[in-house]
Order: structure tokens, then sequence, then C-alpha cells
């Protein structure tokens, strides 16, 4: 220990009294600077890049090799997500999960890093015939599927960091670590179906908040509500892809979403006892945002609401890991709305907003294939949310055959 010591402070050495009081100040602050980029690293994972110029200063780099060696803490720190565990008693943690007490959801565009992209086109794409198309379709409003146009860098995305800061949204009531962030684990895991013949029920689409309108929705008309765009997707899902979808249209947020979580389970749990070879569930939501703030694309010629997947991790900064709300299919969540994202942005690039993760669970534990979708928000236009029913149902179709 007295020897690393002397080795980081020999440039003190030798050094008149003033060049002796520069150096303690510089080594002084470096070393305040590599303590708070660990906490923060520690505390909020998803702020905490350093440049590629930083990470290369060698100062920087012998400071870290001195708190590595004498103090463990500090490794493990930057390896592992953490947050501390307060008591929180378990009425109050429920009315935070049924909505009582929300927190806004940032507005997040996904905006990839060119370092991420590599093939800007697809090469049997081409350009000027495919420019040419998307003007006939403009005039024909015709949905047809796109072709893959982007390629994502998988392997550029094992940097936990920039995986997070590139593909997700962390609400400032959770956390996320690199154990359950890990691009290879995402990518890896099976989502095809396994029941490939349709004969039984593969899909179920419902809708905890079935109240949520649009902007020109129609009072009592549920066909132009959240629940006519589920109507929609499952009606693609099964005309054009061949799925076998449930769509239920139970309401449980008519008196109030207080407890709608709570109050949907167990008509899930019957919905899923009763067709035991449902693989795939879709919580099909739309989400509020600033009234100025439009959620909109164009595909095909037709403006189209944006949509994002949004996971449930079990767990709290206040409270830690939530025991009673355990989610053993949270890796294989997370694996599916990935895969999804990643589609989505390989074949319909701008049509995601970033992935959420929020601290609690929203029924997410019945499946390992199991999503939770905030299809555009209040102030998008019925037809906008209808448009977007067609590029959904044609990603969810290249995830569960495993044609992405």
């Amino acid at each position: 220990m007295v020897l690393l010591f002397l080795l980081v402070c020999s440039p003190i050495f030798g050094q008149g009294l003033e060049g002796r009081q520069e150096v303690f100040l510089r080594l002084r602050g470096e070393m305040i600077g590599e303590v708070q980029e660990k906490a923060v690293q520690a505390y909020f994972p998803v702020f905490s890049f350093l440049s590629e110029e930083t990470k290369k200063e060698k100062d920087t780099a012998l400071l870290a090799d001195f708190f590595a060696g004498c103090i463990p803490l500090y490794e493990y720190a930057g390896q592992h997500g953490f947050a501390p565990v307060q008591a929180e008693s378990q009425s109050a943690v429920e009315r935070i999960i049924e909505g009582a007490e929300d927190h806004e959801k940032d507005v997040q565009e996904l905006d990839l890093d060119t370092d991420l992209i590599e093939a800007v086109k697809n090469e049997n794409i081409d350009s000027a015939m495919e420019e040419k198309r998307q003007q006939e379709l403009a005039q024909t409003g015709e949905f047809i599927e796109a072709e893959k146009t982007l390629t994502i860098d998988r392997t550029a995305l094992q940097d936990f960091d920039k995986l997070v800061s590139q593909f997700y949204a962390v609400d400032s009531t959770t956390y996320i670590g690199r154990d359950q962030l890990d691009v290879l684990k995402l990518t890896e895991k099976d989502m095809t179906l396994q029941q490939r013949d349709a004969s039984e029920p593969q899909i179920l689409i419902y809708h905890t908040h079935s109240q949520e309108g649009f902007a020109d929705s129609i009072p009592g008309d549920d066909a132009t509500t959240i629940m006519g765009a589920g109507e929609r997707l499952a009606q693609i899902l099964r005309e054009k892809y061949g799925f076998n979808v449930i769509h239920h249209l139970g309401k449980y947020d008519v008196e109030s979403r207080d407890y709608a979580y709570s109050n949907a389970a167990p008509d899930l749990e019957a919905v899923l006892a009763a067709n035991p070879d449902i693989e795939v569930i879709i919580d099909l939501h739309r989400d509020e945002v600033p009234a100025d703030t439009k959620l909109v694309t164009n595909i095909c010629g037709r403006p189209t609401a944006k949509f994002m997947f949004f996971n449930g991790l079990s767990r709290t900064n206040k409270t830690g890991e939530i025991e009673y709300l355990q989610n053993p299919n949270l890796d294989e969540n997370l694996a599916f709305s990935f895969q999804m994202q990643m589609t989505s942005n390989e074949y319909y690039p701008g049509i995601t907003r970033k992935i959420y993760l929020k601290g609690y669970r929203y029924n997410m534990h019945y499946r390992g294939k199991t999503l939770l979708i905030e299809l555009g928000a209040q102030n998008n236009t019925v037809e906008e949310i209808m448009n977007a029913c067609d590029p959904l149902a044609h990603i969810l179709w290249l995830v569960l055959s495993g044609e992405a």
C-alpha cells in the first residue's frame, strides 16, 4: 500500500513548495472527480458516460487502477447498479403502483449514433425504385411492409453506457444494472413462437387502461379509443400474419385508474387458465405527453403514431427489490422489448421512442413474451393510431417468426 501510494505521488517529491501544492491540488481534483464519477455510475447508471477522450487519459487510468486496488467497493460499483434500500410500507408502494403517485415520463426520441449503424441502406434496395414506390404509396395510402434498411452493430452495444443511453429511458424511481442489460443476453434469447400452427390461441391483447382516447375520439365509441386500436391490431395479426389472437375487452379503469392493474389480474389469470397455449401478452396503452409534443412520423406516405415499449423492474430506489411483486420472467420481458426495439429501428427507423424502464411489475410476470406498449399519446388522431397498427403488427411477426 505504501509503495503504491509513493508511486502515485512520486511526481510531488523533488519540487519546490509551490510545485508540490500545484501537484497536490491537481491530484486532489482528479481523485474527487473519479469518486464522483463512480458515485454517478452507481446511483444513476443512465447518466454515467465517459467520453472516449477521457477514458484514454493516462492520469485517469492511473487513478482508476489505484482506487480499484485499494478500495474493492470502487471497482464493484463500476460493474453493478446499486441503490440504497429504504423501508416503505406495502400500502404506500401499492398506491404508487396503481398510479396514485405516478411520475410523468420524459419524451425521449431515439437518435442512434452513426457509429452504431453498419449499413445505411440494405444492398438489395435500389434507392431510386424505393423512392418511386414511396411516392406511389403516398397517393394510394396503402401500407406495404418495409424491408430492412439499417443494420445496428450489436458489438458496439456491449458497452453498457452506450446501450443505456441509446436505447433506454430510466424513470427516476428505479435503477438498472449491467447484469440485467447485457446485449448478448438480450439478443440471444429465443423469442419465436413455439406453437406455430395457430390451432390454439397464441396471443392475448388487453387494456389495463381501457378509457384512453385520442384527439378526435368520439365519446362513448370504444372503436375510437385504445380498445379500437387493440381490435385493429388483432385483426391484422389474424388476417395478414395468421396468428390466433384473443382481444380481451375487460374494462378496469371506468370509475378510476387506481388499482387497475390489480383489478385486471383475476381476469388475466382466468383467460390464461382457459388458454394455456398463449405465449404472448400485449397490454396496449396510449401515453400522455405535453400538449406541444406530437408523436407522429410518416410511413408509406401515411401519418403514423410513434410507439414505445415499457418494462417494469419490480424494484424502486426507496424499497429496493419489491419482494411481493417478484417477476420470474423479467429477463425474458427485457429481451422481448429489446428485440422489438431493434427490429423497429432496422425496418422502420424513427417509429419508436426509447424503451421506458420503471420500478414496478405491471402484470408482466404472467408470460415471458409480454409487452406493455404505449401507442401514441392523447394528442394523436385516431387515423395516426390505426395507421401505426400495421408496422407494429409487422414488427411482431418479424420477431415472433424469427424472420427479423
